[in-house]
């Protein structure tokens, strides 16, 4: 945990397989100790970081939705500067962006640190019954929640699967998709076979979808 405005856990280090169910592949990434939030960025964060009206009462601690990729990144960097750390991001002249390893600010996760840090040591679909730790379609009345309401995993995070769907730093296939990235977790809508530490979705950086939020990470 830090002082500052996000609660964080300390995530070990460690190994995890990614696969693709589309292209029926599959890949180990080794991913080293960092940061991350123990919940989703909620309404009331944003819009205090990002200087818009405060939410309603009812609304404070449901996670942001509807933020595009882009948002989340502008999002991390004006964090970084309020809690007076170094922005990770970049801009570049071209309309890209640039990612600043050294800096010690917030970040998106990469896709790998986030199903690592999502399973916290497990090895099956998920790390608990997914009526104790997530809301999705069958439990949620086809609304968002409070963040924290279900059960943590292992590592204290929260969250980590239903509610909302997570943008990650990655592109999902660039190869394919070009700058689509790379979305996990399930929301409040999803069927459960959409609740797994495995599912990857993709969405364009510029579309901002009701089911759709993140958590801010930071490496160590």
């Amino acid at each position: 945990m830090n002082g500052g405005a996000v609660e964080l856990v300390s995530v070990p280090a460690g190994r995890v397989t990614l696969s693709d169910r589309r292209t029926q592949r599959s890949w180990p990434v080794r991913v080293a100790t960092f940061q991350l939030a123990a919940f989703p960025v909620t309404e009331e964060l944003y819009r205090r970081v990002t200087g818009g009206a405060p939410p309603t009462a009812g609304h404070r601690r449901h996670p942001v939705a509807s933020v595009s990729w882009w948002d989340a990144v502008r999002f991390c960097n004006a964090l970084s500067v309020a809690e007076d750390l170094t922005p990770v991001y970049r801009y570049a002249a071209a309309g890209g962006i640039d990612l600043d390893a050294t800096a010690d600010g917030y970040r998106l996760p990469a896709e790998a640190e986030w199903e690592h840090a999502c399973r916290a040591g497990t090895t099956g679909p998920r790390y608990g019954p997914l009526d104790d730790i997530a809301w999705y379609r069958d439990n949620s009345a086809e609304r968002c929640h409070d963040v924290g309401g279900k059960q943590p995993n292992a590592w204290g995070l929260y969250d980590m699967l239903g509610n909302v769907w997570d943008w990650c730093w990655d592109r999902y296939d660039p190869e394919v998709y070009g700058d689509y990235r790379v979305l996990r977790g399930g929301g409040w809508f999803d069927e459960h076979w959409s609740c797994r530490a495995s599912v990857r979705r993709r969405s364009h950086p510029d579309l901002a979808i009701d089911d759709v939020g993140f958590r801010v990470a930071r490496s160590m």
